[in-house]
């Protein structure tokens, strides 16, 4: 049985190898707001490493935000191929990879740390010293580092579209932000914002047993946010305070257990300290610029005993725990995939999401990137895709 696998395994892998080119159309970042899809050298997998076909790559905030800017501090700079979320098929197995193997549908995350360095060994391996990042889903194939391969890629249920495992690296965020929040079933939670990452924390949370309040600032979000989960909603242009508001809705006026921020400006930031119970939680999960500053009330801070606390990117636990929450059946993956494109089209799909629709249009909240497709899919050419 063994010969005969390692038999289907090897034609697996000449019959690709002899279709695939030396090249490959990919998503090259090359300053702000240019992002062009090129040919480049089609990559090949080294010692533990492997060579994934891109079944799909979707949009993100945080990609958004790189395009605009030109780079990210952290994740990659100019000139550098794009995208971070990601699922696919191994076509190539580098040497010594254990525990996958050719033809395997994993998703992979954007990172693995070394837990070798102090961040890592004190259980904070979303600072790690060296932390690996990997870029270049959005591209017709993606190279996956050793170091993710062995701790930080996971294989793709048969039964799981994709498009719904490519979630895994968002929520994993998310899933770090409840983690660290030390949240409980039955507590009270407040998200400001109903962006992905917003409303990925009302569905998530929801899911773990808490009572959500939204607040939000279009329309649209007030229903999307009911739809994943939460209880009552906000939006701030109808309320003449939307602090006093939203306290109103929580137990006995009191502020809630735990307040998430996920809008990433000053106001937001300033808000959840006045929407947080004595004792409470504030997570400010979004990210600022750099420079931004925003003004608190220290007495209140103070002698209301409120713990702050910030929440950055994700670890191997919290990506497994995404993962299994997202395959469990539960959460609603595709209420987060409401656009669809081919790989030529991403540069426009960024671009236009740099650009809010009209009031009452809902907003895309993930595209599904198809890169296997030249030309733009059609509605079931892209079900055929993800699924």
């Amino acid at each position: 049985m063994q010969v005969l696998q390692a038999i289907v395994r090897c034609t697996f892998k000449s019959e690709k190898m002899e279709e695939m080119a030396d090249t490959m159309r990919a998503a090259v970042l090359h300053g702000k707001e240019d992002l062009r899809v090129e040919d480049v050298l089609r990559p090949v997998a080294g010692p533990g490493e492997v060579l994934l076909r891109v079944d799909v790559a979707l949009t993100c905030g945080t990609d958004l935000k790189v395009f605009r800017r030109g780079y990210h501090a952290k994740m990659l700079t100019i000139d550098r191929l794009f995208g971070h979320e990601v699922a696919g098929t191994i076509i190539e197995l580098g040497e010594g990879v254990k525990n996958f193997a050719l033809g395997d549908r994993v998703v992979p995350l954007n990172s693995a740390p070394c837990d070798a360095c102090f961040y890592c060994k004190a259980g904070q391996q979303n600072l790690c010293d060296d932390l690996l990042f990997n870029n270049g889903a959005y591209a017709e194939f993606i190279r996956i580092p050793a170091r993710i391969v062995s701790k930080n890629m996971l294989k793709i249920p048969q039964d799981m579209p994709f498009a719904h495992a490519a979630l895994t690296e968002p929520l994993a965020c998310v899933m770090r932000g409840l983690e660290q929040s030390e949240v409980k079933p039955g507590q009270t939670a407040i998200v400001l914002g109903a962006g992905p990452i917003g409303l990925l924390f009302i569905h998530a949370a929801t899911l773990m047993g808490l009572n959500v309040i939204a607040v939000v600032k279009r329309l649209d979000q007030v229903a999307t946010a009911k739809s994943l989960g939460a209880r009552q909603v906000v939006r701030v242009s109808e309320v003449d305070d939307p602090i006093a508001a939203v306290r109103a809705l929580t137990p006995e006026g009191r502020g809630a257990d735990v307040v998430f921020e996920a809008v990433a400006t000053p106001e937001a930031w300033q808000w959840a300290v006045q929407m947080v119970r004595k004792g409470g939680m504030v997570n400010l999960f979004g990210g600022p610029p750099a420079g931004t500053t925003a003004s608190f009330d220290t007495n209140l801070i103070h002698y209301s005993d409120i713990n702050l606390k910030a929440s950055f990117h994700h670890t191997p636990t919290t990506s497994r725990a995404a993962f299994e929450m997202l395959a469990s059946g539960r959460f609603e993956c595709s209420k987060f995939l409401t656009g669809k494109a081919g790989l030529e089209e991403v540069p426009e799909v960024l671009k236009r999401m740099l650009v809010r629709p009209a009031e009452g249009i809902a907003p895309e909240i993930k595209t599904i990137i198809v890169p296997q497709q030249s030309e733009s899919v059609g509605v079931e050419e892209s079900e055929r895709a993800v699924a």
